[in-house]
Formats: structure tokens, C-alpha cells, sequence
């Protein structure tokens, strides 16, 4: 009997897709694959690595099953980031694979059964899955993410990604096409592109950025909703807004990680190609995508932030009035140029400013919310409330796990698209009603 194996996912969804892409491969060999890590021969831990949070519940992760005596795997940015230290630090770890080193799982687990500790890193990250890699989706049924790219050319002076990742490597139109026309025969309803810089798709394989082709090809596949994470502003050029908004089933929704607003910290970010377009370039997208739903990131107690800056920043979010906002403290690195800049900020005052942009999104965001009261609109479903009944899904201004949500009563079935008239709305939520149609 081959061994049985269960994974603990942790990160973001490009790690998600190793750790679907490991799933299918294991399942494909023979291997066991088991949802309860206690019942499991092995588990397998997909880490994290990007900030100091992150690599925290990794580890605690890694400890817990440690101490509950299972023998662990360590895979993903954690175990490229760290290698042969966590060999030596966690007994119990009988491998660590790097990032791209996941579709050698099968081969590794056949050494350990063989009684090796093994370690699988390759120091430049080069792999890339296709169409043809085995893949088994953790994702809610309807909801599919797509990798078109991975890596990173660009080096901002906070980012550890490029070296746990490293440089962008793009695949084909033709193959992900081929992936999107998969995933829609398992009834996908919702694809979201994803990669380091969705916006750089295509420039190291063509030669130049594609991400505006890849859309409209995008468009002959039968999946109603096709969603882009992490658009960088130097790549939505006119020619890509304008295939947001040609393409029917590309959704109008710009996620727009900005990080900041000052010119003298977006050029510590080593970003200052940023300042000169971010203004044209929000006037631009409301210009040509007027129902545009626009995300951002912003990163609060940079070095060198000083309460001026803060307050530049402040007033930047109310001036644009984005509908979602994510503000994240900043995390010294080790190994970027970012953590060993002077002025470093105090915890407390990141948090203090943390919380103080949050609080200045909120008001934008309600009444962001508060304008579909009365309107219908298109919502995925896609949980039930087992004592309420009531539906909890998404409309297309909210993205799985980042955004809010939409709950709703009447009859709709699991992973079907209805209309859905809003009643009622929160900072963060919306409450409607299933349209019947008689």
C-alpha cells in the first residue's frame, strides 16, 4: 500500500496552485490522498514566506505537526527561502522541496520511503506548470485560479519574491487557453488570472507585454466570469483597458497593488516610475471603464515615512475613492535593501497608521456599497448556512478572499450565477434577495 498523504496549505493562491499541482500528481501515481493530516503517513506543508507574519504561522504550522509526530514535508517559499537550516531545526521534516522544485513530489516521496532526508532546491527557481500537469482544485467548485506567468523582473526594495520565485517566465497563450477551456468543462464559473505582474504577461516569451491579446482570447472560452489579480499601473495601457472592457466575460475589476502615494517613498520602493502615471492613469480608467471596481494595496511605516508622508497618503485614498483597500504594516526583510535603510518606524506607530487608513477607507467604501441598494445584480453562489438557509456568495465587485461578500435569501442553487436585488448594505458586505423569474 503506498503511503497516504495530506497537505496544509498556507499563503497566497500562486501557492495554491503548487499545491494543487502536487495533489494531482500524487493522486495520479497511486499515492493516498487524505483531507485529515492525522490519519495521513506523511504531511505535506506548503509555506509562506513573503513577511514575518507569514513565515511565523508557518513555522507554528511546521511545530504542530512536529509535536503531534508526524513526518513533514516542508514545500513552497519557506523552503526556498531557508533550505537545509529547516532540515536541521525540525527533526521531523524528512524533505524540503522549493518552489521550483513541487513537481519532483512524487520522486521525493519514493526517496524518503527509501529511508532518505531530502533536499530539493534548486537555487534560480525556473519550473512552470502547463495544461498537461495533473492538477486537483481546492478552490469552491465554481471558482478556478489560473497561473499565465510566475516570477519577478522588477525589484522593489521591500519585495523578497524575486529571490524566492525568481525571475518572470510567462507560458503560451495557446497553453493557457488550452487550461481555461479545461477548467470550464468542470464548470468553472469564475477564472482568475494570476502571476507576479499580470500586466508583464507575455513580456519575456514575446517580447514585448500581451496581456490585451491573452484577454481577447480569453473571450471565446464559455466561462462567464474572467477576473485579473496583480495589474501594475506601467502595464494598463489603453489597449489593455479597452479589452477590459470590449471582452464581455472580463470582469471591470482593477487590482491595482500601489503600495504608496509619496514620491520620496515610492522612490525608497524602488518604484519611481509609479508617481508619474498613477494619477493619468486612475483618470484614464474611469474614463474608458466608467463601472470600473478598483482595488489597491498600500504598505503603512516604510522607513523614512514620516507623518507627512502619512498624510499625503491619507489624502491620496480620499481623493480617489477606491472601492477596496488593503493597508498592510511594513515588514523588514532580511536580505532586501528596505530592511537596512535608516528611520526605521516604530511598530506602534505602524499600527497606529494602519489603523488610521483604515478607518478614512471605511466611509468610501460604505457609500461605494451603499449605491447598489435597489439595484440587481449577477452573484455567484457559493455556501449555504445549514441553520439559516441563506446563501453566502459574491457579486462580480468582490474578489474570493480579499473582498466582501454578498448574503442572500431565496432559492439559488450552489455554483450557479442569479440576480440578486440588493437590500441592504455594510463597509464590507451586501444583503439582498433572489429575483425570481416567472
Amino acid at each position: 500500500m503506498r503511503p497516504r498523504i495530506a497537505f496544509a496549505h498556507l499563503g497566497c493562491e500562486k501557492n495554491r496552485i503548487d499545491t494543487e499541482h502536487m495533489l494531482g500528481l500524487l493522486a495520479t501515481a497511486g499515492y493516498r490522498v487524505d483531507s485529515d493530516p492525522q490519519e495521513a503517513d506523511y504531511v505535506v506543508v506548503n509555506t509562506c514566506s513573503f513577511i514575518e507574519a507569514a513565515r511565523q504561522e508557518s513555522v507554528r504550522t511546521l511545530v504542530e505537526f512536529a509535536e503531534a509526530d508526524k513526518k513533514v514535508i516542508i514545500t513552497g517559499c519557506l523552503a526556498q527561502h531557508f533550505r537545509a537550516e529547516l532540515l536541521e531545526a525540525i527533526p521531523e521534516a524528512v524533505a524540503v522541496v522549493g518552489t521550483g522544485d513541487y513537481q519532483h513530489i512524487v520522486q521525493v516521496i519514493e526517496q524518503v520511503e527509501q529511508g532518505e532526508r531530502v533536499l530539493r532546491v534548486s537555487d534560480k527557481p525556473t519550473y512552470l506548470a502547463n495544461e498537461t500537469v495533473p492538477r486537483y482544485r481546492t478552490t469552491c467548485a465554481p471558482v478556478a485560479y489560473l497561473r499565465i506567468a510566475e516570477g519577478c523582473d522588477y525589484r522593489c526594495s521591500f519585495c523578497i519574491i524575486p529571490h524566492l520565485r525568481g525571475d518572470q517566465r510567462s507560458r503560451s497563450i495557446e497553453s493557457i487557453l488550452a487550461e481555461a477551456h479545461q477548467l470550464a468543462e468542470q464548470g468553472v464559473q469564475e477564472l482568475i488570472l494570476i502571476s507576479q505582474i499580470t500586466t508583464n504577461y507575455g513580456l519575456d516569451l514575446y517580447g514585448k507585454p500581451r496581456l490585451a491579446d491573452l484577454l481577447y482570447a480569453l473571450g471565446e472560452v464559455p466561462i462567464p466570469w474572467i477576473r485579473v489579480h496583480y495589474s501594475y499601473p506601467t502595464g494598463l495601457t489603453p489597449e489593455v483597458l479597452r479589452a477590459f472592457r470590449d471582452v464581455p466575460n472580463v470582469l471591470p475589476y482593477i487590482d491595482l497593488p500601489l503600495q504608496h502615494s509619496h514620491p520620496d517613498i515610492l522612490r525608497a520602493m524602488n518604484r519611481p516610475w509609479q508617481q508619474d502615471v498613477t494619477d493619468r492613469l486612475l483618470a484614464s480608467i474611469r474614463d474608458i471603464l466608467p463601472d470600473a471596481v478598483i482595488r489597491t494595496t498600500f504598505i503603512v511605516g516604510f522607513p523614512g515615512e514620516t507623518s507627512q508622508h502619512f498624510a499625503h497618503l491619507c489624502q491620496f485614498v480620499e481623493r480617489h475613492q477606491f472601492d477596496h483597500v488593503g493597508v498592510f504594516t511594513f515588514s523588514p526583510e532580511e536580505g532586501t535593501p528596505a530592511a537596512r535603510l535608516p528611520n526605521q518606524v516604530s511598530e506602534a506607530t505602524k499600527r497606529r497608521r494602519q489603523r488610521a487608513l483604515m478607518q478614512r477607507q471605511q466611509p468610501i467604501s460604505l457609500a461605494k456599497h451603499q449605491q447598489y441598494v435597489g439595484r440587481v445584480v449577477d452573484v455567484l453562489i457559493e455556501q449555504e448556512n445549514p441553520q439559516t438557509g441563506v446563501k453566502i456568495g459574491r457579486s462580480a465587485r468582490f474578489s474570493p478572499e480579499v473582498d466582501g461578500q454578498v448574503y442572500v435569501t431565496g432559492p439559488a442553487p450552489l455554483g450557479a450565477i442569479v440576480p440578486v436585488k440588493i437590500t441592504q448594505a455594510d463597509v464590507y458586505d451586501l444583503y439582498g434577495e433572489v429575483v425570481t423569474i416567472s
